[in-house]
């Protein structure tokens, strides 16, 4: 998760909603994302899409079932249908969404087998977002 909250950290120097995300496999990141939105003028630019793009190209594979998802905030129900394609074996997330996030629509968003976790490092994950809205009120 330090790992995830690095890249959301980069996010929030770009002035994007600091969101980070990586995937791991074997121990090894295979894919690194934070969100894009602003930047790239793309409401799909979510961290956790960029993460599981550049893991399927390191892997030249378009499923994920050996890998964990680390990412700093709840995934919204996009991000929950992407990662049920991949079928990611794992997702462990730290803020939890009470707006947005997947859990909130539907737990079934999520692939059948895919275990999730939840609340890791989850008061600095929500720290960052609560600190980057607050700079955007100001």
């Amino acid at each position: 998760m330090k790992q995830a909250l690095i890249e959301a950290q980069r996010a929030f120097d770009e002035d994007e909603v600091p969101v980070g995300a990586v995937v791991v496999a074997n121990k090894q990141i295979i894919g690194r994302g934070y969100n894009l939105i602003e930047k790239l003028h793309d409401v799909t630019a979510h961290a956790e899409i960029q993460a599981i793009s550049a893991a399927a190209n390191f892997l030249g594979a378009k499923y994920l079932k050996d890998c964990t998802l680390f990412v700093t905030l709840e995934p919204c129900p996009m991000c929950a249908g992407a990662l049920y394609w991949a079928q990611i074996g794992r997702i462990v997330y730290g803020a939890s969404d009470e707006k947005k996030g997947a859990s909130k629509y539907q737990p079934s968003l999520f692939h059948p087998s895919t275990k999730i976790e939840h609340g890791i490092e989850a008061s600095a994950c929500a720290h960052l977002i609560r600190t980057f809205f607050e700079r955007k009120r100001q």
